[in-house]
């Protein structure tokens, strides 16, 4: 009997699993197909706002309220979140007239949301509410109803909050996307709200990680191979950047000394020099730098300006110390 047990379980829960994420999918896709009738008019009223999103929720609605408020405050929208039940004993004074409420409860009728709404009615602070209950007291009492799809719990008995909270927070990560795109949010903005760890690194442009000034290893065309070599020796990032009237005429790199290592010495710079070096510009992502490197079998690459005159040279171990590889 246990061994029947034991050999029923996986595929009992792995069951369970397809059947959680399956109805949570479908009505994902119901909650794009009815997206509610009042989103543009939020991302409207958010755009104009002069004021900060204030978010607050209790209990799971409190969860995901937090992150959709941690979401928009870190894709350009500022936003913080209030606890529904601090906001009653003095945290109501962090919201100001200039703000924008964004109540969440999936019922309409979570007694702690009650001093929040009476605080944006009695002075006149706009109030977007989310909800599945549109007849909820929650949702009559808002300036803006973004009303759930009904779509029935996940799990088994129906009533852990599954498919409600999955729902709100797709609906918030819509509305932060919608609002980076109207606001033309760039992936160097981005970079601002996330200095550190991975994301940080990755977000991190050339211009930030590449060796320039007096690391530069810059020569002439003219420039006799010997010379060149001194130069890229006292740089030692296996490349030199060849020039005529500041700009980039080719590179030259250890691959290239190798090929024409019979008479090097007899060359100038310009004549051992790769004519079509694969460069870069300034405000390239490092971690797009470092596709180029993969891709190209390459581990240095010359940083241009738009007049092709070389700005710097990121290396592969530049990108490696900085964690963006």
């Amino acid at each position: 009997m246990n061994d029947m047990t034991t050999s029923s379980a996986p595929r009992q829960v792995t069951e369970a699993a397809r059947r959680v994420l399956k109805t949570e999918a479908e009505a994902l896709y119901l909650l794009a197909d009815q997206l509610p009738a009042d989103f543009a008019a939020v991302v409207d009223l958010i755009l104009a706002a002069k004021g900060r999103v204030v978010v607050s929720g209790i209990g799971k609605s409190g969860h995901v309220g937090r992150k959709i408020s941690a979401t928009l405050a870190s894709t350009g929208t500022p936003s913080h979140f209030v606890h529904a039940a601090e906001a009653s004993h003095g945290d109501l004074g962090m919201i100001t007239r200039d703000d924008i409420c964004l109540l969440i409860s999936n019922s309409g009728e979570t007694s702690e949301l009650r001093d929040l709404v009476a605080h944006t009615r009695r002075f006149s602070i706009p109030m977007v509410a989310i909800s599945s209950k549109p007849a909820s007291t929650l949702m009559k009492a808002a300036d803006h109803r973004l009303t759930l799809p009904a779509a029935p719990e996940a799990c088994s008995i129906g009533m852990a909050p599954t498919t409600s909270t999955t729902l709100t927070l797709a609906l918030g990560d819509a509305l932060a996307v919608a609002l980076m795109e109207e606001r033309g949010f760039l992936a160097e903005d981005f970079r601002i709200y996330h200095p550190g760890g991975k994301l940080g690194a990755q977000m991190a442009t050339v211009a930030q990680l590449m060796h320039d000034g007096s690391e530069l290893p810059l020569v002439d065309a003219a420039t006799p191979m010997s010379e060149t070599l001194i130069e890229m020796t006292s740089k030692g990032l296996g490349i030199a950047a060849v020039v005529t009237e500041g700009r980039l005429v080719g590179v030259i790199s250890d691959g290239d000394l190798r090929r024409k290592m019979s008479d090097l010495m007899t060359h100038t710079a310009g004549e051992v020099a790769n004519p079509d070096p694969i460069t870069v510009p300034t405000g390239l992502l490092a971690a797009q730098a470092l596709a180029v490197m993969n891709d190209r079998k390459i581990n240095a690459l010359v940083v241009v300006d738009d007049e092709n005159r070389p700005e710097g040279v990121i290396h592969i171990h530049d990108l490696l110390r900085a964690g963006v590889a």
